[in-house]
């Protein structure tokens, strides 16, 4: 490895405060598609019959396979070794960690993660359109309202989940380090927390295999997948 990734090894053993942004190539290894690849989700499906309100009321049958479906994947996927070297990184900072990821299957969590802030919601759980309530089962009436149930993931058009994101730029004000790993920073509100980082001062590190919006204003940019790079940034391999 060279001297750009040692350096980066020791701000991470320096580090009071980590925070890290993961998006859909952190996954691609456990074999979940991404959705901006030139043969991903978005090049086969459309998303706006299957990612919007206006999909779900016009055929809440065919977005609820369709999600049955991408539940199906994440749940028998496993974890990769990118997955597991951020649980491991989590357990070594001294001090606060926080991993803000824009996936929805969970397996940051399988992986051993704790701190997660789930920006896009995820697929494990369903959610009353009407009066929000969480379950985990597929039923599809709510049982509290008689709302119909959906899938808890933020749609085309919806906003991020306040709560969550408000804590999600909290971390990114307040830490000394960024991994941006897996993601095109394309999709905002989240592809704008590296900013707010480097905004406050604080160290952005991107990991990813090609260049992305983002790559020019990183400080430092470790190319190659996160599977790849990640286990040796945080010492789990020689």
């Amino acid at each position: 490895m060279d001297a750009q990734f040692d350096r980066v090894r020791e701000i991470l053993r320096g580090a009071a405060s980590v925070a890290v942004l993961t998006g859909a190539g952190v996954s691609a290894e456990s074999g979940i598609a991404t959705f901006r690849d030139p043969d991903g989700l978005w090049a086969k499906f459309s998303p706006r019959e299957l990612a919007s309100m206006d999909g779900f009321l016009a055929n809440p049958e065919r977005v609820r396979e369709w999600y049955a479906y991408r539940k199906t994947v994440a749940t028998t996927a496993q974890p990769n070794a990118g997955h597991y070297a951020l649980a491991a990184l989590e357990q070594q900072t001294n001090g606060s960690f926080c991993l803000i990821t824009q996936n929805v299957d969970r397996l940051h969590q399988r992986a051993g993660s704790r701190n997660v802030l789930e920006v896009h919601g995820n697929l494990i759980e369903n959610r009353c359109n009407d009066c929000e309530a969480i379950r985990t089962d597929d039923v599809l009436v709510c049982p509290l309202c008689s709302g119909a149930m959906r899938p808890n993931v933020v749609w085309f058009g919806e906003e991020l989940p306040q709560d969550v994101f408000a804590a999600a730029e909290q971390a990114a004000m307040t830490c000394d380090v960024m991994i941006v790993a897996g993601t095109s920073a394309e999709v905002y509100p989240a592809a704008g927390l590296p900013y707010t980082t480097k905004r406050y001062g604080g160290v952005v590190v991107e990991v990813n295999p090609n260049p992305t919006a983002l790559s020019s204003e990183a400080h430092y940019l470790l190319t190659g997948t996160s599977a790849q790079i990640l286990p040796h940034l945080v010492g789990d391999v020689p």
